[in-house]
């Protein structure tokens, strides 16, 4: 198949590496003019829990006019409708497209630009990937991803899609209900985006603090909460048994909020912690801990300047 990926970060990378690697035509776009550049030259080496390896595939800062039939949109949260936006310049009537981002509302903006009905909204379980330097990919685990229809994408499409993952390697899986499948990432999420980002702990600094983990807790719990008001079936009976169950695979990683700020960056923190309120206000709720933890971030971020 002839697949693009829209950013080409560590996590973005990872995925055009060892797709390609399966044999797939792939179509790296990045912004990042230095890594598009090693790449188109000399390959992406990818590193790690796959192995050790160089492939071959075409770099891009910017999508070519020429139809594919999968686009994957990488980009952070925030970016993902300018990146679906661009994308259309390489969709055809038959394209399909999935967007992986966390937190809640980025897939909404995807489908707006991109349709709705060609759209199929996945998530990644944590693992970690880092960039060591332009056209080099290391990463530390082969989890999962799961994916669901956002509208009008047939189920056997979406399966398609999962087994395109699973040849690459990936462990995937097709599922039947979105909201659940995004909501239980989230409440993770919640519980260290903002936290690990405010104290400057790790996820398991954060879990072993008496003061910060009671914080990271209660942030979960709330939107275990909201989630359950809102009918979401999500298969979650104790919230915190589930983040710290999340957080003892990673303790060593640092969310990718944390490190936008220590590079100085806008964060996605309003799909997140941010997303919570504004679900509360759905049913007649209110979430003061993670709109207290979305305002504290987004004061920090009043000072990048972008």
């Amino acid at each position: 198949m002839k697949i693009a990926i829209m950013g080409c970060g560590a996590m973005g990378s990872v995925y055009a590496g060892l797709l390609a690697s399966a044999g797939h035509d792939v179509i790296a776009i990045a912004r990042w003019a230095e890594h598009i550049a090693v790449m188109a030259e000399r390959g992406l080496r990818v590193e790690g829990a796959s192995g050790d390896r160089t492939v071959r595939l075409r770099a891009y800062t910017r999508p070519p006019e020429e139809p594919v039939d999968l686009i994957i949109i990488a980009v952070k949260a925030a970016q993902a409708a300018e990146a679906a936006a661009q994308a259309r310049a390489m969709t055809g009537p038959d394209t399909l497209v999935l967007t992986l981002q966390n937190g809640l509302g980025s897939a909404d903006d995807v489908a707006g630009a991109i349709g709705a009905d060609r759209l199929a909204v996945g998530i990644a379980a944590a693992f970690g990937a880092s960039l060591p330097a332009p056209g080099h990919v290391h990463h530390n685990g082969m989890s999962a991803v799961r994916m669901g229809a956002y509208a009008g994408m047939r189920p056997e499409q979406v399966e398609r899609i999962a087994d395109i993952w699973r040849a690459a390697g990936f462990t995937a899986e097709a599922v039947s209900d979105l909201a659940a499948m995004q909501w239980e990432k989230l409440i993770c999420n919640v519980a260290y985006s903002a936290p690990c980002t405010l104290s400057g702990l790790t996820i398991g600094g954060v879990m072993d603090d008496p003061d910060v983990s009671l914080v990271s807790q209660a942030a979960a719990t709330e939107a275990w909460t909201v989630a359950r008001a809102l009918g979401v079936p999500i298969a979650v009976a104790d919230p915190v048994a589930h983040v710290l169950a999340f957080g003892n695979r990673i303790r060593d990683a640092k969310p990718s909020v944390m490190l936008d700020h220590e590079r100085g960056r806008v964060s996605e923190i309003g799909y997140i912690n941010g997303a919570i309120p504004v679900q509360a206000a759905k049913c007649g709720m209110t979430a003061p801990v993670n709109q207290t933890l979305t305002r504290l971030v987004r004061q920090r971020e009043r000072g990048f300047g972008g």
